[in-house]
């Protein structure tokens, strides 16, 4: 495997594992979340990021992606990952790309997916379930693990100054 597709596999594990950080120890309920009128959901914005990927696996396979709705949030993310492991397999087998570059797979379907988990984490703030920071840097990515049973932070902030305030019926001695 050449340096860029090696690049490239490392980048959908920091996608699978950002991903799940904002998605892990959501409520239950966070799948249908509405922030706003014409802001997907959680469970649709999973989707879009599975549809992105899924036009940046055409350039490995040809054809067409489109992904239909699933049930709930959970089978959503199934897929996300399913399709993470797929075009993985592709980078890793050396699969011949069809009418684009390493380089331009990475600047937009790979970075428009990435820039959705932001909006994952943002709209678990919203959700009033904010995530809790950590340095990404010391992160355990891993390009072998691109399914949703991610690792603990290794570097969780010490500080957390924008942490939503513990309300007293919360707090237990």
């Amino acid at each position: 495997m050449n340096e860029k597709r090696s690049i490239l596999r490392h980048f959908l594990a920091a996608l699978a594992y950002r991903t799940q950080k904002a998605l892990r120890g959501a409520p239950d309920s966070f799948g249908g979340f509405q922030a706003g009128e014409q802001v997907r959901t959680p469970a649709e914005l999973v989707r879009h990021m599975t549809s992105v990927l899924g036009y940046a696996r055409t350039f490995f396979e040809g054809g067409r992606y489109r992904a239909e709705p699933l049930q709930d949030l959970a089978a959503e993310i199934r897929r996300f990952h399913t399709m993470l492991e797929d075009l993985a397999r592709h980078l890793a087998a050396g699969t011949e790309l069809r009418g684009t570059t390493e380089e331009r797979l990475l600047q937009g379907p790979f970075a428009d997916a990435m820039s959705h988990a932001g909006q994952l984490a943002m709209l678990r703030r919203l959700a009033g379930s904010p995530v809790p920071p950590e340095n990404f840097i010391e992160a355990a990515m891993d390009p072998a693990n691109l399914g949703p049973e991610q690792p603990e932070p290794v570097s969780p902030d010490a500080a957390w100054p924008e942490r939503p305030a513990v309300r007293r019926s919360d707090h237990r001695e």
